[in-house]
């Protein structure tokens, strides 16, 4: 086995597509189209006083094959920190099922000879035994590291039940919400849901964007990115994105992804003006019929955030960290430097 760090996606070789493959099937956000677009967004978006930032692949081979990919950005500082944007709700290291404990050991040797005084991943689970894995051989190597808490996740695991079944053990108010807005809203106004998948998704996401400047929202700041990111979960089939019209003019609009059996709900949002109405919850109780009926999700994911309405929706909680291994020098008060360096980066791009 080697420790090959890559600077760019072409230096990859083939076989790590195979790796990446294995890796969406926990999270579509460990899948090679979300780190590429994660990449050309500014390399993890952290921000536009850190000019000196560049990729970093650190990788794992055995001759040509990929065990092991960290996507990672480096900056002036040689503080090494996770792929991630401001949109990214979990992160992790890609790693093949085979030989781990030897691959662990290869990449914590490599990451410690690469010039990094630490390193800051984020978010990640809190039962991420690759992570786990990966700490105690940093440890070994005489890095210090650290968890702390950034935000909760909330989940639904459906476990076989229809949307019927899911809905009667939703709260009463949620329910007589729906059942009340939707009779009011068809009495009063009209309205139409319409979902678009596939190649249709980008084709409409002037219609979401017309929603979402209009919403407590205001304007996307990441037009590109998400355009960009739509453009290529749609082509792999992957993309739901919902909106709802009153009198032919969209006033809510939600997208969701969808992929081995895991529904994520990336962005949701809704005209004001229609607010009285619940557009939002009308539209949320659309989709979960559909992707749990129909694309037969297993879990259903609101990515972030400890939202009142969320937990109206969800089954369960979970936790988010940062994930920070500080390499120890001396003198100490230079680790305390690095420490405050890291911290001042965790606060700049969140």
């Amino acid at each position: 086995m080697k420790f090959v760090c890559y600077s760019n996606w072409d230096q990859l070789p083939e076989s790590a597509n195979a790796l990446f493959e294995q890796a969406e099937k926990d999270s579509i956000f460990f899948s090679r189209p979300w780190f590429e677009n994660v990449d050309a967004a500014a390399v993890g978006n952290v921000g536009d006083n850190d000019k000196d930032k560049t990729l970093a692949l650190a990788c794992v081979l055995a001759e040509s094959t990929v065990l092991a990919i960290l996507p990672l950005v480096r900056n002036a500082s040689n503080s090494g920190y996770s792929l991630k944007h401001r949109y990214t709700p979990v992160y992790s290291l890609l790693m093949a099922d085979e030989n781990q404990e030897q691959v662990l050991a290869c990449l914590g040797q490599g990451l410690n000879q690469l010039p990094l005084n630490g390193l800051l991943l984020e978010p990640v689970a809190g039962n991420d035994t690759k992570l786990d894995g990966l700490q105690r051989v940093m440890e070994a190597a005489g890095f210090s590291c650290h968890h702390a808490f950034r935000f909760y996740n909330w989940i639904l695991r459906v476990q076989g039940q229809s949307f019927a079944d899911y809905m009667a053990t939703r709260p009463a108010k949620l329910r007589n919400t729906i059942a009340r807005k939707k009779r009011k809203l068809e009495r009063e106004h009209g309205y139409e849901i319409h979902l678009f998948t596939g190649d249709e998704v980008p084709q409409k996401m002037s219609d979401y964007y017309a929603v979402y400047s209009a919403s407590w929202k205001a304007n996307e700041q990441y037009v590109d990115f998400v355009n960009d990111m739509v453009a290529d979960f749609s082509k792999a089939g992957w993309s739901r994105l919902a909106i709802l019209y009153i009198k032919g003019k969209p006033a809510a609009a939600q997208l969701w992804f969808v992929h081995h059996g895991n529904a994520s709900i990336f962005r949701l949002s809704y005209d004001e003006a229609w607010k009285p109405y619940s557009p939002g919850s009308i539209l949320t109780a659309f989709l979960m019929e559909y992707v749990i009926d129909s694309d037969k999700a297993e879990e259903i994911d609101f990515l972030y955030g400890n939202d009142t309405y969320k937990q109206e929706w969800m089954s369960d909680r979970r936790e988010r960290f940062s994930w920070s291994c500080v390499k120890s020098v001396k003198p100490s008060g230079w680790v305390d430097q690095i420490v405050v360096s890291l911290k001042g980066l965790l606060k700049k791009y969140n």
